[in-house]
């Protein structure tokens, strides 16, 4: 089997590539916008943010792949930049997925964002509405829409709250781990509130779902949420990490919740996901534990000088 993977440079596309690797009789291909610092390096450079159908359709001939796995996107930036990643391509792809590889199977990369509050804090299936807050989850549900209104062989994995080893400083929870490492053992880091509650999933859950969705030999639903199925606290990732550093004191002696917070926490106060679909159509379940999942993100940050 012949599987393109987008996006492959970052934190889910290395996951999701190396899982796929792993697959018996799979030839994977990745692409990205540039180089990581290790394996998968992008062997196709290809930026969905500014690359043409038509150019992307000549890459498809070429790659003939049998499946394809977008997991591009950008989760900060400009208003330009999140559009252009997360709206335009997708749309662009599926355009030149039509015109050059119809039959090919593709896998995109959603976003828990795209539903926006929960109601009464009731897990969150799929046919519930997509509302969501900002233009980061608006964008992204213009890039399922785009996916689903394709006509192709297409599903959206609807991702919540990656937490796992490599998770990037722009995420809270690389974040927070990288600043924990930089404080040292003796050091406070500043936060804002970390009470909202989210539905965190490890990327090689996410990498799983992917690779049982390359290989679903039927057709699928439209969206299918990943998440671990529990919502809890943010301020638990901190405690996670403060656990795996060896720290056994209070969290509240090195973390400081007195910042300033994320106006999203605030107006989505808590988020879960009903993984029932999922688990009906890929036979996929959740392996990673939250504990296995924040142990191997801190084995993952690279040691500092502590700050003086």
């Amino acid at each position: 089997m012949r599987i393109l993977v987008l996006g492959a440079t970052g934190f889910l596309g290395r996951h999701t590539a190396s899982r796929l690797r792993a697959l018996p009789g799979a030839h994977v291909r990745v692409a990205g916008r540039a180089p990581a610092d290790g394996p998968p390096v992008a062997e196709l450079p290809v930026d969905l943010a500014a690359t043409g159908p038509e150019r992307l359709a000549a890459l498809l001939r070429e790659a003939a792949p049998d499946a394809v796995v977008n997991c591009a996107g950008a989760v900060g930036g400009s208003a330009v930049t999140l559009t252009a990643v997360n709206a335009r391509g997708p749309a662009v792809l599926c355009e030149a997925l039509g015109a050059a590889a119809p039959d090919a199977r593709l896998i995109h990369l959603g976003s828990a964002a795209e539903y926006g509050p929960a109601e009464a804090r009731l897990p969150v299936g799929e046919s519930a509405p997509a509302r969501p807050l900002g233009l980061y989850g608006a964008s992204k549900l213009a890039g399922t829409l785009a996916v689903t209104g394709s006509g192709l062989d297409a599903v959206v994995l609807r991702v919540f709250n990656p937490v796992g080893p490599g998770a990037p400083a722009a995420s809270l929870p690389g974040r927070l781990a990288a600043e924990l490492r930089r404080a040292g053992p003796d050091g406070r880091v500043r936060t804002g509130d970390l009470s909202a509650h989210r539905d965190f999933v490890d990327p090689r859950d996410v990498a799983e779902a992917v690779a049982l969705a390359v290989t679903a030999p039927r057709p699928l639903p439209a969206v299918l949420n990943i998440g671990s199925g529990t919502a809890r606290p943010v301020r638990d990732v901190a405690e996670g990490l403060l656990r795996a550093a060896g720290f056994t004191g209070p969290v509240g002696d090195r973390v400081a919740e007195d910042g300033d917070g994320s106006p999203r926490s605030a107006a989505v106060p808590w988020q879960q996901a009903d993984i029932t679909a999922a688990g009906r159509a890929l036979d996929w379940v959740p392996r990673h534990s939250f504990a296995d999942s924040l142990t191997d993100l801190w084995a993952t940050v690279p040691a500092t000088e502590p700050v003086p």
